[in-house]
């Protein structure tokens, strides 16, 4: 357990580098992008839920 919490000491944070080599602008066209892409994703697999709900009476 000791070896585990001195290698993660060691490492730098990923996120605050990408973070720290981007501008202003460019993190918050990322983080923009993201939010559209998960609000995507969540709303296709609504659709296919309801789809695959309204097969599944049909077929009942």
């Amino acid at each position: 357990m000791g070896l585990i919490k001195f290698s993660q000491a060691n490492l730098p944070n990923l996120r605050r580098l990408f973070v720290e080599a981007r501008t202003e602008a460019e993190e918050s066209q990322y983080s923009r992008n993201a939010f559209y892409n998960i609000v995507l994703f969540m709303s296709s697999v609504a659709v296919f839920s309801l789809v695959a709900q309204r097969i599944n009476k049909a077929n009942s």
